[in-house]
């Protein structure tokens, strides 16, 4: 496609305030994330700054057509799923997220649930550990985000609803995983986890669907009743664990959780230690990519 530059102003489409100043807002965001920051691969010299349209809108999981009525102007009222969406292609901080949500005249995100924004520290390091399986999870432990190796060892979650990507409520549950734990990393890993769950739930008691999963733990089996009403502390912070992948067999892995600043996310990376068998199998997962192996 030919870069003409001339894809940054209004096009002559007028529109109220609000609508102008969110279309201005777009298109400043926009010119001014790199394409290599945004996981994109370098291309042709271009005439002008940023992603381009079509760039962003596959980033965001849009129509092209739907990112150019918002740049002019033409679109009111995008949905809170569209704006986050839009929040997380273009990288945006907190505060650049909640003023979005206020230009397209909808609430600031409530600070009293669990959040599960991707500052752009956190998205970079999806973006360029490419070879290395990394996961997001937020504070009550379900994921959010995930680069391509993630999907590989573990298969893809895309299509998964928000509670089947709960690690929580997968473990305790009895969902399908292809996780498992020696006795000893089980023990530590619930009441790890569990803990972390006690300390979302007093950071955010206004989050009712984060009440609703706990409530419905304590239904599902005794284990997790049993440590909840323990009040057991501890974090989860690293174990070890064998996945066990359907093509290149299983993988002991090291798993690292870093916690995010100012974010309260959990980011998760898989290694495995040099000249092992798992280390020659996530080269060969890293080389042979998700379609091939999920």
């Amino acid at each position: 496609m030919r870069d003409t530059g001339k894809e940054d102003g209004n096009d002559g489409y007028p529109g109220d305030d609000a609508t102008v100043d969110l279309a201005g807002a777009l298109r400043r965001w926009r010119d001014r994330l790199d394409p290599a920051t945004a996981g994109l691969p370098a291309g042709r010299v271009r005439r002008a700054p940023g992603l381009r349209r079509q760039e962003l809108a596959q980033l965001a999981g849009m129509s092209v057509d739907y990112v150019i009525r918002l740049e002019q102007g033409r679109a009111s009222s995008p949905s809170p799923q569209i704006l986050t969406a839009l929040a997380r292609a273009l990288r945006l901080s907190e505060p650049e997220r909640r003023h979005l949500f206020l230009l397209a005249g909808r609430p600031a995100p409530a600070t009293d649930r669990v959040p599960s924004h991707l500052t752009p520290g956190v998205q970079r390091m999806l973006d360029r550990m490419r070879a290395t399986p990394v996961g997001v999870y937020d504070a009550a432990w379900t994921l959010t985000a995930w680069n391509r190796m993630y999907a590989a060892l573990h298969g893809d979650p895309s299509g998964c609803t928000e509670r089947e990507r709960n690690v929580l409520w997968r473990h305790f549950t009895g969902r399908g995983d292809r996780v498992t734990h020696t006795r000893e990393q089980q023990a530590r890993f619930e009441t790890a986890a569990v803990a972390d769950l006690r300390s979302a739930a007093a950071r955010y008691p206004a989050d009712r669907p984060l009440r609703t999963l706990i409530a419905d733990l304590r239904r599902a089996g005794d284990r997790f009743a049993r440590l909840w009403d323990s009040q057991a502390v501890g974090a989860h912070t690293m174990d070890t664990k064998t996945v066990h992948h359907p093509d290149v067999g299983p993988l002991v892995l090291d798993c690292d959780v870093l916690d995010a600043p100012g974010s309260d996310l959990h980011v998760v990376i898989h290694t495995a230690a040099p000249g092992t068998d798992a280390a020659d199998k996530l080269s060969l997962l890293a080389v042979a990519g998700t379609r091939a192996m999920t």
